[in-house]
């Protein structure tokens, strides 16, 4: 999912005269639209089942670093002291 600079980035006016072409746009090309004042991004719309899988992914992703920050500093406990804990056979 790339950006296509001249599909991907909308004047804020044309947000503003239909916003159901951006929405739309978004939601078909499973890419951000970057909207624009005055030649500068001031926002982003983006689809929201895009949004959501995004957020998953950055919550897993910080699962697993902190995760991964556990191990190298040596906190962790064995399979079955976890089955002991969660009163697990």
């Amino acid at each position: 999912m790339s950006t296509k600079f001249s599909e991907d980035i909308v004047p804020l006016s044309d947000l503003k005269v239909n916003p159901g072409k951006v929405v739309r746009q978004a939601a078909e090309t499973h890419r951000p639209v970057l909207l624009t004042s005055h030649g500068r991004g001031v926002a982003v719309v983006q689809s929201l089942s895009d949004y959501e899988k995004a957020e998953e992914e950055r919550s897993f992703m910080r699962a697993v670093t902190a995760g991964l920050m556990d191990v190298e500093k040596g906190r962790v406990i064995s399979i079955d002291d976890v089955k002991k804990r969660l009163d697990l056979k």
